[in-house]
């Protein structure tokens, strides 16, 4: 039936295999260090739970390591962190920005929040990130900046974004949110432009429930984000306020978490290549059907989730196989819809019909470490069973 079909039942099935239904298999579920409680435990016996703290400087400086940047500064989310990062970037009402159109909303969202305004350009089919020669098409007088998304733990290809960015006089900002631990040319996101974020968000690779990050090399803009993160006040005159600040800090229980959590990060890391590497080998016969994840020659993809596009299926057909899946015990989701196809901004500049055919096409499959191998095999038969059910 499948060429994994045999190799299946040569085996003793897991109680997830023979019944999906008492084992749900999630598309996504954290695992917490060891150390966890007892750092957690230690900020409450000390009532440092608020974002004072020895844990928030420690993973900072964890987070920078890791990045190979001189600075990391912690936020409350994914989402504050790209916000701080754009306001460190001085960007104004009536300015323009290049995102991608296939990304979640917040990338987009945090350029309104600014008053500026997302210009959406396509991606690359094969990578599903941010495609030069559509930014390019895209540029005007208004551009400011650009900020390419590492999609699903892809990196983009920061060389020709950061030429180009040179070459007009514009910053770039890495959305890193999904893409803890990728390599582009062997080095790290969030070492690659004038600063990066980050999402700790609870499906993410390294996870404190809620959480962001900002990473840079530059000493002032560093300054800049940590005065806007706490309110605008003067680190050296307490309660003065020279500028209108944000409350986006982390606190110090948040923190404890993420730094136990960077304690495993590359357990994490390597546990997500085999989980891709089985999907790979278990889904190899289906190529006539799937598009697997590429991974380009000069990419390190750390498999944040696991995509397949399913070939020549429409969109009702792609959220059929969806549900097929989620009556048998396992979850998946569907890519992104276009963030330009969304209510919010209908309209906005950008023409994108990669991106909105891979959007109409794509699932996410169960992408974590507690997947065993019998689940994966499941997950393969009823993805292959589902397609087939949808004709």
């Amino acid at each position: 039936m499948f060429s994994w079909h045999a190799e299946m039942h040569s085996k003793k099935p897991s109680e997830s295999f023979l019944n999906s239904f008492k084992h749900r298999i999630p598309v996504a579920a954290p695992v917490l260090a060891d150390k966890t409680m007892a750092m957690v435990s230690e900020c409450i016996e000390g009532t440092w739970i608020s974002s004072a703290g020895k844990y928030i400087t420690a993973f900072e400086q964890r987070f920078a390591e890791f990045t190979g940047s001189k600075h990391a500064i912690a936020c409350t989310n994914g989402t504050a962190a790209l916000h701080l990062a754009l306001m460190g970037m001085d960007l104004r009402e009536g300015d323009e920005v290049i995102v991608p159109a296939l990304t979640y909303i917040a990338t987009a969202n945090a350029v309104r929040y600014c008053g500026a305004t997302p210009v959406f350009a396509d991606c690359d089919p094969l990578t599903l990130t941010l495609c030069p020669d559509s930014v390019e098409k895209n540029l005007t007088p208004r551009t400011k900046g650009i900020i390419p998304v590492h999609l699903y733990g892809h990196p983009v290809d920061m060389d020709r974004l950061n030429q180009m960015a040179l070459t007009h006089g514009l910053w770039v900002v890495e959305d890193a949110a999904e893409a803890h631990g990728a390599k582009y040319r062997n080095r790290k996101v969030g070492s690659l432009a004038d600063c990066a974020t980050f999402s700790f968000y609870g499906n993410k690779i390294i996870s404190t429930g809620e959480g962001g990050m900002i990473t840079c090399d530059n000493d002032l803009l560093a300054a800049k984000l940590r005065l806007y993160r706490g309110q605008g006040m003067d680190p050296y005159r307490r309660y003065w306020h020279p500028v209108v600040g944000f409350n986006y800090r982390m606190t110090n229980i948040v923190a404890a978490i993420g730094l136990a959590q960077m304690e495993r990060v590359e357990t994490a890391l390597a546990a997500r290549q085999k989980v891709a590497h089985t999907y790979n080998r278990l889904l190899a016969s289906a190529s006539d059907q799937l598009q697997l994840p590429h991974v380009a020659e000069w990419a390190h993809h750390v498999f944040w989730m696991y995509t397949v596009i399913l070939k020549g299926i429409s969109e009702d057909r792609r959220d059929a196989i969806i549900q097929y899946m989620d009556h048998r015990g396992i979850e998946t989701r569907p890519f992104f819809y276009p963030v330009n196809s969304m209510p919010p901004y209908l309209g906005q500049k950008g023409e994108v019909p990669v991106s909105a055919s891979l959007a109409a096409s794509g699932i996410c499959l169960p992408t974590h470490e507690r997947l065993t191998d019998e689940d994966q095999t499941w997950i393969g038969e009823v993805l292959i069973q589902a397609i087939e059910h949808s004709r």
